[in-house]
């Protein structure tokens, strides 16, 4: 794979397979991507398409099977290669708010002189300046993810990878940290892979939607954003292009569901015992 200077990501017929005794799961296969430099990706597919497995082998956590990954990072100074945010905020309990962004930093590249700015600056910057002495407990659900979200951001990955970050928080907050997510996002304009569920979010979100196909995952489409930024994640649901968007993902989502659905019953039949005649 020869690496793209404007490029930040390439993949080169990845594909994972899962080995458990006698069974073999294929998780996705054949996935050749090329994500430029600060831009801002949006994964949906079908439950068990292989999006968490895929965004995994980004990130290191898992070796794919087959092809391979490649991360090009800029030698800059004071940021790190890249960084992960999980659909639990993973937060660790027995810190406060700024011990935890403290925690993160002290394993960075980041220069130690910069530490404590950085710390005042991305915790008013959220609205924990009142709760930088608080723990995880204290806090409800949409501020230890706001938290979560600074953790990631206070190391200035060039790459940050995203898990569905936003998949467990009601109606308001969610919209509230799509919001301060696009505005961390425009700062730096690190390169993002957001998986996410909710084609409302993706659209939203990203400059491209790609959607994966029923298990074994694959890219199946690639949809570009037209919206202007900087964007309104309310706003932008009044525009009658952002509805077409969402109807023609929802779509092809609900095809590729009803393969899932019709493999799995295939499956079911196959392995349930054959009555005696």
């Amino acid at each position: 794979m020869t690496p793209q200077t404007d490029h930040c990501l390439l993949t080169e017929n990845l594909g994972k397979r899962f080995e458990n005794g006698q069974k073999s799961v294929q998780a996705f296969t054949d996935i050749n991507l090329s994500i430029r430099r600060g831009e801002f990706v949006c994964l949906v597919g079908p439950s068990g398409c292989g999006k968490t497995t895929l965004l995994r082998c980004m990130a290191g956590i898992e070796t794919p099977t087959t092809g391979r990954v490649e991360i090009v990072a800029d030698p800059k100074p004071n940021t790190s290669r890249l960084a992960m945010v999980f659909q639990q905020h993973w937060l660790y309990p027995w810190m406060t708010v700024e011990e935890n962004l403290r925690f993160v930093l002290q394993a960075s590249p980041i220069d130690a002189v910069l530490h404590a700015d950085i710390i005042d600056r991305f915790i008013n910057r959220v609205g924990l300046g009142l709760f930088r002495k608080f723990y995880p407990y204290q806090l409800s659900g949409g501020m230890n993810q706001r938290l979560s979200l600074i953790r990631a951001f206070c190391i200035h990955p060039q790459m940050l990878l995203m898990d569905e970050p936003f998949v467990f928080l009601d109606y308001q907050n969610r919209m509230m940290l799509q919001k301060l997510l696009l505005e961390l996002w425009a700062d730096e304009k690190q390169t993002i892979v957001f998986v996410t569920h909710n084609i409302n979010e993706a659209i939203a979100l990203g400059d491209r939607v790609l959607l994966m196909t029923a298990s074994p995952g694959t890219i199946k489409r690639e949809m570009v954003s037209e919206f202007p930024r900087p964007r309104d994640v309310v706003d932008l649901r009044r525009d009658p292009h952002y509805e077409e968007m969402v109807v023609d993902i929802t779509n092809d989502l609900r095809e590729e569901i009803e393969i899932a659905q019709r493999k799995m019953e295939s499956e079911w039949l196959k392995s349930k015992p054959k009555k005696r005649a």
